[in-house]
C-alpha cells in the first residue's frame, strides 16, 4: 500500500478510515494482538502513520511516530483502538503519545481489555490531550472481532466455512467434491486460512482428501496456520501428506479417550503433537479443546469439517461465525449436508443466524452469519444492512 505521508484527506472520518486500512495490513501477522492502525496529523497533512505489523513489535502509534518527517507536536492522531497503557511486550502506547505532545487524539474502537479499556483515554484526558472516542465504532470494531471474542473469553473466535451448490450439497453422491465453488472462492478461502492461527478438520476429511490444510496465497504471502485434526481413536496415517510436514507446518492430532500407545509414539516421532480431550463415551469434548488452544494463545481456528464435525461444533457452542459459499450449480440426490446428525423436528426448532455480510467471489455468493449468543465485537449496535454490502472481492 502506497503511503500517504505528505497528503491531506477532507475530514476526520477519511483519516480514521485511512487508519482502518493499514490496521489490515496486519491481517494474519499480528495474532493474537488486533489490528490496529495509526495515523497522525497536522496543519491538515499527514506527517506519520503506522500498524501494528507483528505481535511482539511496535503498535501502530509507536510505527507511526518512527515514521513522522517532522516534530508531532501540536498534531492529532486517529487511532482505531484504544491506545494501551501497560507495559506487556512493548511499552504504552498513551507514553508515546505523550512525550510527541499530541494535542488531539480521535479513537474508534474501545479496548475489551480490562488492562486497558477506559484508562488508556483516561491517562490521555489526565495530560490535558483532547480525546474524541467511539468515533466510526462500528466500522472500527469489524475490523476485531477475534481479538474483542478472545480477549473477553479466552478461547478462540471459530469460523465454520463450508462450500456447496444451490441445492444444499457439498459433494456428489459418489463423495466428489473438487470443485464445487470457482476459483476467485478458492483464493478467497486462502486468504481465510491466511488470518486464521488454526485450521481444523476432521478425520473423515482427511482420510477422504489427504489435504495440506495450508496456505497457498501467491508468492508465498500467507501465513500458514497451525492444523487441528479431530482424531478421536488416531486414524491419522502416517504417510499422510500432514504427518509428512509435521515438522515443516505444525500439526496437532486432537483424540479421545486412551488412545493407542504405540500410534501416539509413532505419530509424535514424526513431529505431530498429540493432543488428548476426552469427553463423553471416549469422544473429543470440543469446548475443552477450544479452551485449551486458547492458553497456548491461539486466537482464531477456521473449521474446515465435514458435516459430522461442523454439527458437534454448533452442539458444543463453540462456533461464533459461519462463512457459506453457495456455488451456482445443482447436484441432486442424496449427498452430504453441511451440517449432518439427526436434525430438528420442527422449523421452530431451527438455530437462527444473523446475516453480517454477502459478497460476490467471481460466480459464487459468499454468505457471512453470526451466531447470536455470541458478543463478538465491542460494540452493541448492528451491523449495516446486508444489502447494501453485495459487491465483488
Amino acid at each position: 500500500m502506497e503511503s500517504m505521508i505528505g497528503k491531506s484527506l477532507d475530514s476526520d472520518a477519511a483519516y480514521m478510515r485511512r487508519a482502518m486500512e493499514l490496521a489490515l495490513l496486519g491481517e494474519g501477522w499480528c495474532h493474537p494482538n488486533p489490528m490496529v492502525g495509526a495515523v497522525i496529523v497536522k496543519n491538515g497533512v499527514i506527517i506519520g502513520e503506522g500498524y501494528h505489523r507483528k505481535c511482539g513489535e511496535l503498535h501502530a502509534e509507536r510505527n507511526a511516530f518512527a515514521s513522522l518527517k517532522e516534530p508531532a507536536k501540536g498534531a492529532a492522531l486517529y487511532v482505531t483502538l484504544e491506545p494501551c497503557c501497560h507495559y506487556g511486550r512493548t511499552p504504552p502506547c498513551t507514553e508515546a503519545i505523550v512525550e510527541n505532545g499530541i494535542r488531539r487524539v480521535v479513537i474508534g474502537s474501545k479496548d475489551p481489555n480490562p488492562k486497558v479499556s477506559g484508562r488508556g483515554a483516561a491517562i490521555l484526558k489526565a495530560h490535558g490531550i483532547e480525546v474524541h472516542e467511539n468515533f466510526l465504532r462500528e466500522e472500527c470494531d469489524a475490523l476485531n472481532p477475534v481479538f474483542f471474542h478472545y480477549i473477553t473469553t479466552k478461547t478462540p473466535y471459530v469460523t465454520m466455512k463450508y462450500a456447496m451448490t444451490m441445492d444444499g450439497k457439498i459433494a456428489t453422491r459418489t463423495g466428489k467434491s473438487k470443485w464445487i465453488t470457482g476459483e476467485k472462492s478458492r483464493e478467497y478461502v486462502h486468504r481465510m486460512r491466511h488470518a486464521a492461527m488454526g485450521i481444523m478438520a476432521g478425520i473423515g476429511t482427511v482420510l477422504a482428501d489427504d489435504p495440506m490444510l495450508n496456505c497457498r496465497l501467491p508468492e508465498g504471502n500467507g501465513r500458514n496456520p497451525v492444523r487441528i485434526v479431530c482424531d478421536t481413536h488416531l486414524r491419522l496415517p502416517l504417510q499422510s501428506r500432514l504427518v509428512q510436514t509435521a515438522k515443516e507446518i505444525p500439526v496437532i492430532d486432537v483424540c479421545g479417550a486412551d488412545p493407542d500407545p504405540g500410534k501416539k509414539s509413532a505419530l509424535e516421532q514424526a513431529g505431530v503433537r498429540i493432543l488428548c480431550c476426552p469427553g463423553k463415551d471416549g469422544e473429543i469434548d470440543l469446548a475443552e479443546l477450544m479452551r485449551r488452544l486458547g492458553e497456548e494463545e491461539i486466537d482464531s481456528v477456521l473449521l474446515e469439517g465435514g458435516g459430522t464435525l461442523n454439527e458437534s461444533a454448533l452442539k458444543a457452542g463453540i462456533v461464533s461465525e459461519v462463512d457459506c459459499f453457495v456455488a451456482p450449480k445443482v447436484f441432486g440426490g442424496r449427498a452430504g449436508s453441511p451440517v449432518m446428525g439427526t436434525g430438528v423436528d420442527e422449523p421452530e426448532e431451527a438455530q437462527i443466524f444473523q446475516l453480517m455480510d454477502m459478497h460476490r467471489t467471481g460466480s459464487d455468493l459468499l454468505l457471512r452469519y453470526r451466531v447470536p449468543e455470541k458478543k463478538n465485537t465491542g460494540s452493541e449496535s448492528e451491523r449495516r444492512d446486508p444489502d447494501s454490502c453485495l459487491r465483488e472481492l
